[in-house]
Order: structure tokens, then C-alpha cells, then sequence
């Protein structure tokens, strides 16, 4: 998948999209890890640098900002970080606070399961998996793909030539198990994921594999 800075005409949408997996995402979440992301999108939203991807606060100002003692600012830092979702770019010295930057690729991909809240179009708009870059990243949808010369790559490239979105955001990550009983075996990276595609694709994958092997009976969709 592309990414780029959050620069230019869609520059506002970008962000607003981030916020937004961050905001569902919460939503989805018990009460404590709803706080927990909500503080990061406080920080996000007051002090965050999308151009240069830094977040420059003493802990004073967050625990301010959070209405929280430092003590809980340390320890809510330290979690985002082991989260994979804050990283710390410059360790504060004496006279100078630490520098921080934000993963938002893996913000993104840790928020996946929870798009299809807001919706299809959400969901083919900023679908595909996430990869870094040096600065500030934000995910958009490939455009190159290569496709292995088999049933299920021919399939796969067939699906994608029709519903490009749809594909970087669901299909992708798919992998193929063994043949039972006819039934194509379909590892996906998680449980919802495997639902949500066996409930919205899996006529349209069927169909196209069956294209290419009418010996296939049908996918059976399972978490790998």
C-alpha cells in the first residue's frame, strides 16, 4: 500500500479518517481503553505535528490536557508505546522535553476490524494493508499488484480488476489452505475478518474461482 503525507488538497480528509478509525475503534472498546485512546486523540488533535510527525509536550501539559497526574501521563505514554501506536523519536534531557511520532500506519491496521462501522465507502476508501515510511504516513490503496499464475491468483486478480478497494481491504490479506470435500479453504487474519468476507464476497469470490475450477464445490472462510 501507498502512503504520504497528509498534504495537499485531501490533506483535512486524511486526518479526519485517522481520527475517525481512532474514534470507532474506541467505541468498540471497554471503558478503560476507550480513555486510553481518547487521551491519544487529545494529544493528536491539540499538539500533534502532521507535517513533521512530531508530538512535542512536556508531561506537565499533558497531564494537564488529561486532567490526570504525570504519574498516569508516564504510565498511559508507556503503554501507547508498547501499543506500537507512540514512538519515541528524541528522549527529553534536562531543559528539553522528548519528541514523539505517531505509527499511524499500525494505528490504522489496529483499527481495521472496526471500518465497516462507519461504512462501505469508509471501508474502500482507506482499505489495504499498511506499511512505514520515513515521516509522516498515511495509508491509501496500491496500485501495483502481482498475482501468482494459479487458481486462486487468477481469481484473486480477476476480483481485483473489478473491485479494486474491495480487494486491497479484504482479499489481500487472504491466504488459500487445503481442498476438503471440495470446499477451498480460506486462512484470514482474523476471525472477523473471515465472517465479514464470508457475509459480503464470498459469492462473488466463489464465482470466480469456480470460473477457473468448476470442480470446487465452494470457500469456507476460517481465521488463521
Amino acid at each position: 500500500m501507498l502512503v504520504a503525507k497528509p498534504v495537499g488538497r485531501e490533506a483535512a480528509a486524511k486526518k479526519y479518517d485517522i481520527l475517525s478509525a481512532l474514534a470507532v475503534h474506541a467505541l468498540s472498546l471497554d471503558k478503560h481503553k476507550q480513555r486510553q485512546v481518547m487521551r491519544l486523540m487529545a494529544l493528536i488533535t491539540s499538539r500533534y505535528n502532521w507535517q513533521r510527525d512530531e508530538l512535542t509536550m512536556g508531561q506537565a501539559e499533558i497531564a494537564r490536557l488529561w486532567s490526570v497526574d504525570t504519574r498516569t501521563v508516564k504510565r498511559e505514554l508507556s503503554k501507547l508505546r508498547v501499543l506500537g501506536w507512540l514512538v519515541m523519536k528524541r528522549q527529553g534531557a534536562r531543559g528539553r522535553v522528548s519528541c514523539y511520532g505517531l505509527d499511524l500506519p499500525k494505528i490504522m491496521n489496529d483499527t481495521r476490524e472496526a471500518w465497516p462501522n462507519i461504512g462501505p465507502d469508509f471501508v474502500a476508501r482507506v482499505g489495504g494493508t499498511t506499511e512505514a515510511s520515513e515521516g509522516n504516513v498515511v495509508p491509501f490503496k496500491s496500485t501495483a499488484q502481482v498475482f501468482t499464475d494459479d487458481l486462486w491468483g487468477r481469481a484473486c486478480a480477476a476480483f481485483r480488476a473489478g473491485d479494486g478497494p474491495s480487494y486491497d481491504a479484504w482479499i489481500s490479506p487472504l491466504k488459500v489452505g487445503e481442498c476438503e470435500g471440495g470446499q477451498m479453504i480460506i486462512l484470514a487474519p482474523s476471525k472477523f475478518h473471515a465472517n465479514y468476507v464470508a457475509s459480503h464476497m464470498a459469492e462473488k469470490l466463489t464465482y470466480l474461482v469456480r470460473q477457473q475450477d468448476p470442480t470446487v464445490a465452494g470457500l469456507t472462510f476460517i481465521a488463521n
